[in-house]
């Protein structure tokens, strides 16, 4: 039971109340639904973020680059068109995230300091080399998001910090991102396999950089290099003088999108639930994988793919 709530206006306040035991509340979409199931008890003492204005929005710099607050919703970030152009993956991600209810309380930085193998964001996140800013009392301090998940609920966080940012690069110009899900119905579900993919063409038309990252298939979120270093260096553009150098530039580039998906389900140690064997999930891995990687080099070369990817992936047209 819950002994002690407050709710200050000041990151001061916040972080004050948190090094002295209490638990950060933000959208609590993951906190409140898992004290009604009998998951966990509320903590003794909470103290709510709402009220603090510096933890919400993204702020963009004259390079390109944004600092995402942690109490950005994921309705607002499906809305942004920066972000839908230039950060896609996150979009395609936080626009499948539950309900639209869900949606519009639930914060970019709750899903990623439950440190859930499912949680969508922090794919794209990965992808697009995303850094946690932790504060405390303390100081300041900045871990790359691969560094941050240690294990199923888990991070690298110390008691008394509290994520307030999660900032990204500029992703640069022919680049493209996308996150792709496996999903049983189109809202309410959780990631029973998921893929982001980053890609950008050199002007050669090649790939020239790739990372890849896997969702409900580890035990964490994350990276996959062996994924990502079968597609550097092939032909993504199949624009060719002849249709038979064109068919063959196509297969060249179909084959390394393969070999990656073959990459993440080698990579993949799922669990079998209700959801799915384990099996069946290593199996979707290379599907999902190829799906997002195929919207990613579409978005690099400029094509629109509509946001959420896996709508157009699966070809659902509501």
């Amino acid at each position: 039971m819950t002994e002690s709530f407050v709710a200050p206006f000041t990151l001061t306040d916040v972080l004050q109340a948190i090094a002295g035991g209490a638990v950060p509340l933000a959208g609590g979409t993951d906190l409140v639904v898992g004290h009604r199931q009998g998951k966990r008890p509320l903590p003794p003492s909470l103290v709510n973020l709402d009220r603090v204005v510096e933890l919400r929005g993204t702020t963009f710099d004259a390079s390109g680059s944004v600092r995402i607050a942690a109490l950005t919703t994921h309705d607002s970030l499906m809305a942004d068109p920066l972000v839908c152009r230039n950060f896609s993956a996150i979009a395609d991600a936080s626009s499948i995230v539950g309900s639209a209810a869900t949606r519009c309380t639930g914060t970019i930085g709750g899903n990623v300091m439950n440190a859930s193998p499912a949680a969508d964001t922090t794919a794209p996140l990965l992808c697009l080399s995303a850094v946690a800013v932790l504060q405390s009392i303390d100081g300041t301090r900045r871990v790359p998001l691969s560094e941050l998940f240690v294990g199923p609920g888990r991070t690298v966080a110390v008691p008394g910090e509290l994520l307030v940012a999660v900032e990204l690069p500029a992703p640069g110009p022919t680049s493209g991102s996308a996150y792709v899900r496996l999903e049983y119905r189109r809202h309410m579900e959780i990631a029973v396999v998921g893929a982001a993919a980053y890609v950008r063409l050199g002007p050669d038309g090649r790939v020239a950089e790739a990372r890849i990252a896997m969702t409900a298939l580890a035990p964490t979120v994350r990276l996959v290099p062996e994924a990502a270093a079968a597609l550097v260096g092939s032909l993504a553009d199949s624009a060719a003088s002849s249709s038979a150098l064109a068919s063959a530039l196509a297969s060249a580039i179909a084959s390394a999108v393969e070999l990656a998906g073959e990459a993440v389900a080698a990579a993949s140690a799922p669990i079998s639930d209700v959801r799915g064997s384990a099996d069946y999930r290593r199996a979707m891995a290379a599907v999902i994988t190829r799906r997002a990687i195929r919207a990613a080099i579409e978005r690099a070369k400029g094509v629109e793919v509509r946001i959420p990817a896996s709508d157009s992936t699966f070809g659902v047209t509501q």
